[in-house]
């Protein structure tokens, strides 16, 4: 497993300790750890979260080769960790316990509060690893293989790289990528995408690029075509439809989306029905 990324929102805590305080997000390697808890001078934490029922060292992150482990430093309180893309599926990981093992790509550590909402922060372990084939030879241990592109195909940003590329698996010879809005329209009515917003459907785009597809920023930019652009808003207008390019071109061109794939989606209204 290449790493992990944490992410506290914006109003948990963050960098200050604050309950206003800013969004934090961690890229950690194998081998490395982050601390999570209210944190203070002596007791220093890479996630500072904001609320008296939480212990100054709340728990801990250990990312090993293949998966990732949370640590439970506390006497009294239970943490859950959830499944978002999930059916409900959850664990406890109860006081005092070291090293649980998570099985979830997505997940959101949720610690108990006094308020009326607890405090939560969301772990992405993007990556896979899987034995060689039968047959392939040699030791599992000198052989394993990490996929070029490990996908989760019942995940929600899946659903999203499904939509996007389907006017080029329908044959349609579009013009350009479908838009965000475009999307969040085809997904209407699908169980689970089916209440996607604007904002959810450009973090996932984000998620892929950034850490599924790993598409640089400078790839997407070249994408988008580096002429012509020169107001902010239009300049990120164009990174933003270069990402959408980026991704689209990549999953077709290695065949990360395919036909069979179309199947996922809602089906598509009758070109009668759209004109009434």
């Amino acid at each position: 497993m290449s790493g992990i990324v944490v992410h506290l929102p914006r109003g948990s805590g963050g960098a200050d300790g604050e309950p206003g305080g800013g969004a934090v997000t961690l890229r950690l390697g194998p081998g490395e750890v982050a601390r999570f808890g209210r944190g203070s001078s002596t007791t220093p934490v890479e996630l500072r979260l904001a609320d008296e029922a939480i212990s100054r060292l709340a728990g801990e992150i250990r990312v090993t080769d293949d998966h990732w482990q949370l640590t439970n430093h506390s006497t009294t309180h239970t943490y859950l960790v959830e499944n978002p893309e999930g059916a409900g599926e959850y664990l406890r990981v109860s006081p005092r316990r070291a090293g649980a093992p998570i099985p979830f790509e997505f997940s959101r550590v949720v610690l108990p509060t006094r308020r009326g909402t607890n405090v939560s922060f969301q772990v992405f372990a993007p990556d896979h690893v899987y034995l060689d084939p039968p047959g392939a030879g040699g030791s599992w241990g000198a052989s394993r293989t990490v996929t070029a592109y490990s996908l989760d195909e019942t995940a929600t940003y899946f659903l999203v790289l499904v939509a996007l590329c389907e006017p080029w698996l329908r044959d349609q010879s579009p013009v350009a990528v479908p838009t965000t809005p475009q999307v969040v329209e085809r997904l209407r009515g699908h169980a689970t995408g089916g209440g996607l917003t604007a904002r959810a459907v450009s973090s996932h785009i984000d998620y892929l690029a950034d850490e599924k597809l790993r598409i640089g920023a400078a790839a997407a930019a070249n994408e988008a075509g580096a002429g012509g652009c020169t107001g902010t808003a239009a300049a990120a207008g164009d990174r933003r439809n270069g990402k959408r390019d980026a991704v689209v071109a990549l999953a077709l061109k290695f065949a990360v989306v395919r036909e069979e794939h179309l199947a996922l989606l809602p089906p598509r209204a009758e070109a009668g029905a759209r004109g009434r």
